[in-house]
């Protein structure tokens, strides 16, 4: 008999929580009847709200990505793990579905909870509190991982697979439509967005810029697109583009997607915003360095979402904060060249 109630873990932060899109939608196809919830972190719950997938979506500020200051309380996790395991206790979920393999503490709660099916990845910290352990690979795609997760649950794989999934709303589009008549006109544009998540993921400013301006000579009109504490780096880059438009600071996640909606391309590093171009149907540039492609890329048309990267030996080596060689700023980003990205979105902007 098929599970009627489903609990999904995820985590992480926004470009992960898109990434994972695609297993929610197999999900409600396969259970189509089922009451499917969610649990997320705070710093990320926007992407998963509108889901169609979900019925309830519970938010936790999951020990470990919780983005808090302050002296650290080492039974905190603990005393959390036990309150949160009673709670969902009385949800009476009959299958817990783990969506990043090496979360041991989301592990830990489904099996305190009680939940009779616990499907994950047999990463060493998480096997021995789940039902179902699927095959750990550190390099496998995280979209795919999730997918197998579900497909695990349900017996069989889809012939299909769903896309990356968010929808910004109507009210989004609105302001999506009215910005760009106010801005842009009928203008074709390009959105690039120059931030990090990370010192070792950071191209120089000057490199945005000069992306920015060669795209401008072609006649594109370029955006550029940041969070609020990117806006003096986004200042620094708009300053050297000619007639550049900066929405830094100025949009809500569903606004900025509705503006992804209407671009053409956007370029940027390996960071959520380039998963919210995907999932909105745009195409994408996405400059890699120290983090993995084949895990963390983009999900979709290679010939529509494409990845840039300097190829060396040390990458990918997931060290975010500080190159492991000291090198600054980071040798696999400064050895990713402005007329390689150049050439490759002007090809990309050809073909659409």
């Amino acid at each position: 008999m098929p599970p009627t109630r489903v609990l999904v873990l995820k985590p992480d932060a926004l470009g992960d929580l898109l990434l994972a899109t695609p297993a929610l939608g197999r999900l409600r196809q396969g259970l189509p009847g089922a009451k499917i919830s969610g649990m997320v972190g705070p710093w990320s719950r926007m992407i998963w709200a509108t889901h169609p997938a979900l019925d309830t979506l519970h938010t936790l500020e999951f020990p470990g990505f919780a983005r808090t200051t302050g002296p650290k309380r080492r039974l905190r996790p603990y005393v959390m793990l036990l309150h949160y395991a009673l709670v969902l206790r009385r949800m009476h979920y009959d299958a817990a579905l783990l969506f990043r393999d090496d979360h041991w503490w989301g592990a830990m709660l489904i099996a305190l909870a009680g939940i009779p099916i616990r499907i994950g990845h047999a990463h060493p910290r998480c096997r021995p509190f789940l039902t179902h352990a699927l095959p750990y690979d550190p390099r496998e795609h995280v979209s795919r991982q999730s997918l197998d997760v579900v497909t695990a649950l349900l017996g069989q794989a889809a012939s299909d697979t769903p896309p990356t999934f968010f929808e910004p709303g109507a009210t989004a589009h609105a302001w999506a439509a009215q910005w760009c008549a106010a801005h842009l006109g009928d203008a074709p544009f390009v959105v690039i967005h120059p931030g990090a998540s990370g010192p070792t993921k950071a191209w120089p400013p000057e490199r945005w810029a000069a992306v920015g301006q060669a795209l401008v000579a072609r006649g594109w009109q370029v955006v550029l697109s940041g969070g609020p504490d990117e806006t003096d780096l986004v200042r620094q880059v708009a300053a050297q583009i000619p007639a550049a438009h900066s929405v830094a600071g100025a949009t809500s996640i569903p606004q900025l997607a509705a503006l992804l909606a209407r671009a053409h391309l956007m370029i940027g590093g390996d960071t959520g915003p380039l998963h919210l171009a995907v999932s909105q149907g745009c195409a994408s540039l996405h400059l890699f360095g120290p983090s993995d492609p084949g895990r963390f890329g983009p999900w979709g048309d290679p010939a529509r979402h494409r990845v840039v990267a300097a190829g060396l030996a040390c990458s990918p080596c997931s060290q975010f904060q500080t190159c492991p060689r000291q090198t600054q700023p980071a040798e696999c980003m400064q050895k990713i060249a402005v007329e390689q990205v150049v050439r490759l979105a002007v090809g990309m902007l050809d073909a659409a």
